[in-house]
């Protein structure tokens, strides 16, 4: 497999982390729109899946630290949960991206894309409930929101990145995973 030059990933990852300012500013128009839909968890997954997992996290901390001080949103008392839970994002779809080898493209992007996502609310859950919100933060809170409110955007990430990626690599836009394999 073709590698992807530095310079290369440091503009992807620019671009997510731009996206994680804009895409939760089209969202926030609707009410409670951005914990359903989840935007900002979009381009930071994408980021860890295609840059690898040192700019999955970069992009996991950078995007809503940069969004929370352009537009307010996160908010502060929101914020660290935030950072956390994208940052594990980031980290977990690059990791994973590198360390699951199907021979299957679209099974490596599912077992990587999922397990992220499972990881970054188990981390986020254990942080809330131990560091930001002690005390005040239960397993139905986190289950309400990790999973039930937010279904609509789990079901949205799973169906569109796995497919973004795999067009990115069929464009020849980043590098093809298993070349000889057409999938």
């Amino acid at each position: 497999m073709q590698k992807m030059s530095a310079v290369k990933k440091s503009i992807i990852t620019a671009v997510c982390i731009a996206l994680c300012v804009v895409l939760p500013q089209a969202f926030h128009a609707v009410p409670n729109a951005g914990a359903i839909y989840l935007p900002m968890h979009i381009p930071v997954l994408l980021c860890g899946l295609i840059c690898g997992w040192s700019y999955g996290l970069l992009c996991g901390l950078a995007g809503p630290a940069l969004s929370a001080l352009l537009t307010g949103m996160p908010p502060a008392a929101v914020l660290p949960g935030m950072m956390v839970e994208c940052g594990v994002y980031g980290l977990a779809a690059g990791l994973l991206m590198q360390l699951v080898r199907t021979k299957h493209l679209y099974a490596d992007l599912y077992i990587s894309l999922a397990a992220a996502m499972l990881l970054g609310r188990v981390v986020s859950g254990i942080a809330k409930a131990l560091i930001f919100s002690a005390g005040s933060y239960s397993m139905a809170s986190w289950v309400a929101g990790s999973f039930v409110t937010a279904l609509p955007g789990i079901v949205i990430q799973l169906a569109l990145l796995p497919s973004i990626v795999y067009a990115l690599m069929r464009a020849r836009l980043i590098p093809q995973r298993y070349p000889k394999d057409e999938e």
